[in-house]
């Protein structure tokens, strides 16, 4: 089965029956697994939770498949899809969308040549907009994994992302 991230020509291969195997035998699951620990681990392992783990994860666990469904699809943390490395969060609230925030989501889309929802091929980072940060004074603002970005400007934008880029 081949999982895919949306953008750029990128096509991610699952991690075969055996990578998941040796994975879950590594982490020792089993009936008595905590289910929320083992999907964190396996999603940070993996990057993601390929239908192929949570099914083998529902067989070592001998927790439905159905339930893991559920859990995975309730709790925001997981991701079914491969994700970037860093997640890119803009605002549109208010204050952000009167200060410019369209122009600072165009930025980042230019950039990287993704949409919201959408993983770069490169899997360094994924793009989602939020209703809003809670840092009106900053705006128009984005987040990058736990670090906030304020007073954008198209530039500005361009400049960070190069400058995660420069790090890898």
């Amino acid at each position: 089965m081949t999982e895919t991230a949306k953008g750029p020509e990128s096509t991610i291969e699952a991690p075969s029956d055996g990578e998941v195997s040796a994975l879950l035998d590594a982490l020792a699951v089993s009936p008595e697994s905590n289910l929320i620990g083992v999907l964190q681990d396996v999603q940070e392992r993996l990057g993601y939770l390929p239908a192929s783990a949570l099914e083998k994860i529902s067989r070592r666990t001998k927790v439905p498949l159905s339930r893991i469904y559920g859990v995975v699809s309730f709790y925001a943390q997981f991701y079914t899809r491969p994700h970037g490395r860093h997640t890119i969060r803009t605002c549109r609230g208010t204050a952000c969308h009167v200060k410019g925030a369209r122009r600072v989501l165009e930025a980042v889309r230019r950039e990287l040549g993704i949409d919201e929802g959408q993983t770069t091929g490169d899997l360094m980072f994924y793009l989602e907009t939020v209703a809003c940060l809670g840092t009106c004074f900053l705006a128009p603002a984005m987040m990058i994994d736990e670090q906030y970005y304020g007073k954008l400007t198209p530039h500005r934008v361009q400049s960070i992302l190069r400058s995660y880029r420069a790090e890898q």
